[in-house]
């Protein structure tokens, strides 16, 4: 919920639960309906879950002309046909936009990520692969979602999670690393599978490449789990130290009982941090999402791709990302993608590159 300050006429973020419709007594403090985008609780500053059912692709890896006629191309949020363009004209995703002050955590569950930078960076990630942006200082990147098979249709399920920075690491120079999927840690049980992607769940830890990252203290206590779960099957999420905040994610499914409520899907739970929270899954195969993590604390400002610590740092931000969009663009064009054949890899602008162990 953003509150405006009257003088400057820019946003000023603030954490508020008074959005959420719902109250009730016990472990789960608050629940709310979910769209695309998640309202998060500090350090987690926003979060999105993109699920498309995309066409066979053509030629450019794009959606066939007659599928995307009639859309609102560059800026296409509504679910046609089984998916959206977003802001792609050609391929579907996101050509050349800013981040400054905080970090994107971005997990392709089903489809492909094509990712090129203003530093001369670029990759392709797909299905389970982890991308860890941390950007402090001004940066800019492409995301686009090729669709790489001709022969099919392409599925994607993506959700990328943002974390903020201290205003002691806003000056933090921009890096990105990838954790392969075949990498990630997971824990399974009876009927459930946990990707465990930041923090640690039962015996896994995961691994957190980015120095700079909120999440690379465990004293923070960020944990970042998807949890897989079976008709029927039942998890318990053991409690986390006072003062973290907690939140739960439920994307998709049915009949959710949490805590002894029963819930839809597409809801977001505000959990108390001391309880161990008993989550059972109703009569169709569920998907949720587990954010949590001590908060910064700190008053920052944000606006549009920005989140730095006055209102004057935010308005400088925002002049020079103007000024400087396409100056600072080295590629040919700025929603780039890579050859339906490429497999998945990451090339930094030094000339170093990495590979999984395995082929998609």
């Amino acid at each position: 919920m953003a509150k405006v300050n009257t003088r400057t006429g820019i946003p000023v973020r603030v954490e508020t639960m008074a959005l959420f419709r719902r109250r009730r007594k016990g472990d789960v403090l608050a629940v709310k309906a979910i769209g695309m985008r998640w309202d998060t609780e500090d350090p987690f500053t926003y979060a999105s879950h993109h699920e498309d059912d995309y066409p066979h692709g053509n030629a450019q890896q794009a959606p066939p002309l007659q599928e995307i006629a009639g859309r609102n191309l560059g800026r296409d949020y509504e679910q046609r046909l089984g998916f959206r363009m977003y802001h792609g004209k050609v391929v579907p995703g996101f050509p050349a936009h800013a981040h400054q002050g905080y970090e994107t955590v971005t997990v392709p569950v089903l489809g492909c990520i094509d990712h090129f930078d203003n530093l001369g960076n670029q990759g392709r990630y797909c299905g389970g692969d982890v991308h860890w942006l941390t950007a402090g200082k001004r940066y800019q990147h492409c995301e686009m979602y090729p669709l790489v098979h001709n022969d099919r249709r392409n599925p994607n399920d993506i959700t990328q999670i943002m974390i903020n920075l201290p205003l002691g690491r806003k000056d933090a120079e921009p890096v990105q690393n990838m954790v392969w999927a075949e990498d990630v840690p997971h824990v399974r049980g009876d009927g459930w599978d946990v990707t465990v992607i930041a923090g640690a769940f039962g015996d896994a830890a995961a691994r957190v490449p980015n120095p700079d990252s909120w999440a690379a203290d465990a004293a923070n206590h960020v944990r970042i789990l998807r949890i897989a779960m079976e008709p029927g099957a039942g998890i318990t999420l053991p409690a986390v130290p006072e003062g973290v905040n907690r939140n739960l994610y439920s994307v998709s499914g049915g009949g959710l009982r949490v805590d002894g409520g029963t819930y839809r899907s597409e809801t977001r739970f505000k959990l108390a941090a001391d309880a161990d929270i008993e989550v059972v899954n109703g009569d169709a195969a569920a998907a949720l999402w587990l954010l949590e993590g001590r908060p910064i604390g700190e008053r920052q400002v944000s606006f549009g791709p920005v989140i730095l610590g006055d209102d004057r740092e935010v308005r400088e931000a925002l002049d020079e990302i103007r000024r400087r969009h396409l100056d600072d663009w080295p590629w040919d064009y700025v929603d780039q993608t890579h050859p339906r054949d490429t497999l998945r890899f990451i090339r930094y602008a030094d000339g170093r590159e990495e590979r999984p162990a395995s082929r998609p």
